[in-house]
């Protein structure tokens, strides 16, 4: 399999915050062929679904998910998935660092659900660089994501 953690790494240092606000959602193609590429909405609901079918299966991050929370975030993936693929979608979920202050997540976490994406995407037959795509720009996202080390 070809994960590309590594790769992931130094996108998240090296590639500049797309939005200054993490609750701005900007997409990496507009004209919707990357939106295609994930098989449109009904594609990035099938994604979305088979990342929690591996993330609740991963004991490296199924305690971080409260399961009657889980379709929520399902919905709020789609939306940001779609906004970032260019699919005309409003996102509506609150800033990412809003959403995840308090939990705790690690780096080895934020690989851990990162690998648990591509294995979703690939299962779902999205071309190599579609998802280059989403990842180079969820990337970012990592600073709002990760806590900072203790201590």
């Amino acid at each position: 399999m070809k994960f590309i953690v590594p790769a992931l790494v130094t996108l998240v240092f090296a590639v500049p915050a797309y939005a200054q606000n993490s609750a701005a959602v900007a997409p990496v193609i507009s004209d919707g062929a990357l939106y295609q590429q994930f098989g449109g909405h009904d594609g990035l609901v099938r994604i979305t679904d088979d990342l929690f079918v591996n993330v609740m299966a991963d004991g490296r991050i199924n305690g971080y998910f409260e399961e009657q929370k889980i379709p929520h975030i399902k919905d709020m993936l789609v939306e940001q998935f779609c906004v970032i693929t260019g699919g005309g979608c409003t996102y509506t979920g609150k800033d990412t660092q809003a959403a995840h202050k308090d939990l705790g997540v690690t780096q080895e976490a934020f690989f851990a659900l990162v690998e648990d994406l591509q294995k979703a995407m690939d299962k779902n037959n999205v071309p190599f660089t579609a998802q280059n795509q989403l990842l180079a720009a969820l990337a970012p996202q990592s600073r709002d994501i990760v806590a900072p080390p203790a201590g």
